[in-house]
């Protein structure tokens, strides 16, 4: 897995190498320009800004991160390829045809609210004058909770530390389609985990992160330290320095497995909490893992909202619809050369989705059909057959077992 990686990753570096040095880069945004309807929109989404890159890898997921150097460079390259670093609210009226922008549009946009968008990012985008939005899940503002992914990922690192065999028969039954492939080395923790709240709610998976937990004894060293989330005061500190803000549910939560009732209160419980606290209106939307559905963009148009974002990899169109945004997601690893240093013409190609005019990416699409469960209340829904899958699996798979092959899958090689 590994090594192939390492080979795409030089196959990228050198064909942007041609591709910057001969011109041929400066033909392809030109293409997509002209593809777009005149103008580039890109929007592109970071969750946490780092001040020590190696130091942090060794304890959280590697594709939520960049470095502060590395962002600071994303934002100069943007601005090198001719991108104006724009607020959503522009590049939204830019597509409307309610406003002609004189150059290519960048929206930076943050995911999460993680405390080190405060500390990390907040002073470069300010010394650089750049506008930008932060998508907030706002049940975990202003205080200690760990979202799901980034406590399944420490859990499981303590378990690889204490050879920990974990007891199927006491987790909840999907238990085993969540960690198995994780555990045998078939999937990273952030792979496994996009497959799972595919088939089964938030609170599904809350709750055998919930019971791992428990099982491997409780305490204060079962939860990480890294991952804060910002608090009240420092979102109004940055609300005053100009940011904007957007809602992101109430508990960061994948709408499309959710009945209509529960659509509407994470959605506009988290308008109302974040207008209520600091004093703004908001009028966009980040959908949890990118995913959407026409039910979720129906509750949105007919709640004062203008715009909804996904991470579909994909570029935006002049007259394009508002609820489906496309972002690219970056994060450290974007930028590396084929030496593992920062790459110039590699981040340029990137930005420019010379890769995507090639056919060289597959952006995966995030519209998914709104699977109301049968029986399904509150934040409650009955679970298919993906439990019964995991159920079966127990008389044929032994996952008691971590060997070192599979303790290794849990470190998430980039």
């Amino acid at each position: 897995m590994a090594t192939g990686k390492v080979l795409r990753r030089a196959v990228k570096a050198a064909a942007a190498g041609v591709m910057h040095y001969s011109g041929l880069r400066r033909a392809m945004a030109a293409y997509r320009r002209s593809q777009s309807g005149g103008r580039r929109i890109l929007i592109v989404s970071y969750h946490r800004v780092v001040s020590d890159f190696t130091g942090e890898l060794q304890r959280s997921i590697p594709g939520l991160l960049i470095s502060q150097e590395t962002f600071r460079r994303h934002l100069e390259e943007a601005q090198a390829a001719g991108f104006e670093l724009a607020s959503m609210g522009d590049a939204v009226d830019v597509m409307a045809g309610r406003r002609v922008a004189k150059k290519d549009l960048c929206v930076v946009t943050f995911d999460d609210g993680y405390r080190d968008v405060y500390r990390h990012a907040r002073p470069i985008l300010k010394q650089m004058g750049v506008p930008a939005i932060i998508y907030l899940p706002t049940a975990f503002i202003g205080t200690d909770r760990r979202f799901n992914h980034d406590r399944l990922f420490h859990l499981l690192r303590r378990a690889q530390e204490r050879h920990y065999r974990p007891v199927y028969d006491t987790l909840p039954a999907p238990s085993l389609e969540l960690l198995g492939p994780i555990l045998s080395g078939q999937k990273t923790v952030s792979a496994a985990l996009d497959d799972f709240i595919g088939e089964h709610p938030t609170c599904v998976l809350t709750d055998i992160i919930d019971a791992l937990e428990q099982q491997l004894g409780g305490g204060k060293d079962l939860v990480p330290e890294q991952g804060d989330i910002m608090n009240w005061d420092e979102v109004r500190r940055m609300a005053r320095d100009g940011f904007e803000f957007g809602a992101h549910t109430l508990g960061h939560t994948v709408l499309t497995l959710e009945p209509t009732e529960v659509v509407e209160r994470e959605i506009l419980e988290s308008k109302r909490t974040i207008e209520r606290e600091v004093g703004i209106t908001v009028r966009d939307f980040a959908y949890c893992n990118g995913w959407y559905s026409d039910e979720i963009i129906r509750v949105l148009s007919s709640n004062g909202f203008r715009s909804g974002v996904t991470t579909e990899d994909f570029p935006n169109r002049i007259g394009g619809d508002p609820f489906t945004l496309k972002r690219k997601v970056l994060w450290e690893n974007f930028s590396l050369g084929m030496t593992g240093d920062y790459s110039s013409a590699l981040t340029g190609c990137q930005l420019d989705d010379c890769f995507g005019v090639l056919g060289m990416s597959h952006p995966v699409p995030g519209k998914r059909p709104h699977q109301l469960r049968a029986g399904a209340r509150g934040n409650e829904a009955v679970v298919g057959p993906a439990v019964q899958r995991s159920e079966a699996s127990r008389s044929v798979v032994s996952a008691n077992v971590m060997s070192a092959e599979a303790a290794s899958a849990v470190k998430e090689v980039p």
